[in-house]
């Protein structure tokens, strides 16, 4: 029986601030039970790009700040202690860039105090560590900002800011924003993203609806999309490990916003094949021939924030969900697909991660090629995939990813490929006797490979 959150109090009343009122909010405190400073220069360098790409906009918001105030007027900082941090660096670097600050009295613009920052000290090596590595890096990239990036980013970027006095209500708090002490998942994450990259180009309509498919979708479904097929094929197509996917690994799900003109003429075609398609569907001649056109998504390609990404997850999930390859009667390919579908050990942990190795390579095939050659593919891809279940006596995750990543790379091959010849005429390895690992659960499998000679006699 699932047990209800604790009632939160309904007379909180959050506060929307900018960076300027944060940085000039007086007696506030880092208690000794906030965990260090942890932010990376990574999440520094995004805040900044975040920056950057969204000063044209009214207002930019960058979280919550939730604040405990004690007995002795202090406000203790419950959640957002990273965050808060990363801004008064920030604030210093542009404080002691004396070009910009130059740029800025010209402009006749202001900067506010820093006086918090003399009151807040740091006995933890890794907090200190990461304040000074995160400082040098902000430092670095501050050339970038100029007299209106500077007032977009005291003026127009906020906060919500919430004060609770009872220390109790406010991990509360804390907790029910959090997904009640749990992480938010890595597609809760990117869900929050896309809808924020739609809310300046859609209709509170077209982002009901979108919220509304995502939402219909079941759990488990998204989450394996996401978890075992997009993330292991997009990262084994670059060459990169693809064992877990965790909140930290979400940026390979966020690519290029038709909004925002990035300055780079790679994202110039997927600029312009977003906007012709949606020409092309509200064209009126639409109500006359009732066409429509997809966006052709292709799995290695850059993403689309937004609506386009939403649209992607859905195309992918249900390309994964109804993955039923035909082959032609009495075929090879035929024999493989039924054999790998019934075999003995098909549902032992390792033959299932061997099993999803082999359909995220055919799915990643398909994507590029359609069913051109489809049962070469088809027994080109068994041979690779199952040659691990043969030759390995414990098929482990790593196992899988490291097969995966090396030697004849199928993947970066597929990727690499202009026609399906491309990819399948790469020399599959034969394997000997020898190296085979006896086991009963196994045999049907051997003899598919013992039937196209990839076993030595």
């Amino acid at each position: 029986m699932t047990k209800n959150p604790p009632a939160i109090n309904t007379r909180i009343k959050p506060e929307i601030i900018t960076i300027k009122q944060l940085v000039n909010t007086g007696n506030v405190e880092i208690p000794n039970y906030q965990r260090p400073y942890k932010w990376s220069i990574k999440n520094v360098n995004q805040l900044l790009d975040d920056i950057l790409a969204f000063k044209q906009k009214p207002a930019y918001r960058i979280g919550t700040i939730v604040y405990h105030l004690d007995e002795n007027q202090k406000l203790n900082i419950v959640d957002g202690q990273q965050r808060t941090i990363t801004v008064l660096l920030i604030g210093l670097a542009i404080q002691n860039n004396k070009a910009l600050v130059s740029k800025l009295k010209a402009s006749k613009i202001s900067l506010p105090d820093l006086n918090i920052t003399n009151k807040l000290s740091f006995k933890n090596e890794q907090s200190k560590n990461n304040i000074r590595d995160n400082y040098l890096e902000i430092q670095r990239r501050i050339v970038d900002f100029d007299a209106e990036t500077v007032q977009f980013f005291y003026e127009r970027c906020e906060v919500v800011k919430v004060v609770l006095k009872d220390i109790s209500e406010a991990f509360q708090f804390f907790d029910s924003q959090n997904a009640r002490g749990v992480d938010l998942a890595p597609h809760d994450l990117l869900k929050a993203f896309h809808l924020r990259e739609m809310m300046d180009n859609t209709s509170e309509i077209e982002r009901i609806h979108t919220v509304d498919n995502w939402e219909d979708m079941p759990l488990e479904e998204l989450k394996n999309t996401f978890a075992n097929y997009l993330y292991r094929i997009k990262n084994w197509a670059n060459s990169k490990i693809a064992r877990r996917f965790t909140k930290n690994d979400v940026d390979i799900f966020k690519g290029i916003s038709p909004s925002v003109k990035e300055p780079y003429p790679f994202a110039s075609i997927y600029r312009i094949s977003h906007f012709y398609v949606e020409g092309y569907n509200q064209d009126f001649n639409r109500k006359i021939d009732g066409n429509t056109m997809s966006y052709p998504f292709q799995l290695d390609q850059v993403v689309i924030n937004g609506k386009r990404f939403f649209e992607m997850i859905n195309h992918y999930v249900t390309v994964i969900k109804q993955l039923k390859v035909t082959a032609q009667d009495n075929s090879l390919a035929q024999q493989i697909l039924h054999t790998i579908d019934n075999y003995a050990g098909k549902n032992r942990t390792g033959d299932k991660y061997v099993r999803n190795l082999f359909d995220c390579a055919l799915i990643y095939y398909i994507d590029k090629f359609g069913v051109v050659e489809i049962e070469r593919a088809i027994e080109r891809i068994f041979i690779w995939a199952y040659t691990v279940r043969l030759t390995y006596h414990s098929v482990q995750l790593a196992s899988i990813d490291n097969y995966a990543l090396s030697y004849p790379f199928v993947f970066k091959t597929i990727k690499d490929a202009l026609k399906p010849s491309d990819f399948l005429n790469t020399q599959i390895q034969i394997l000997d006797q020898s190296s085979l690992v006896s086991s009963a659960k196994t045999e049907d499998i051997k003899n598919i490979f013992s039937k196209m000679n990839y076993i030595y006699a």
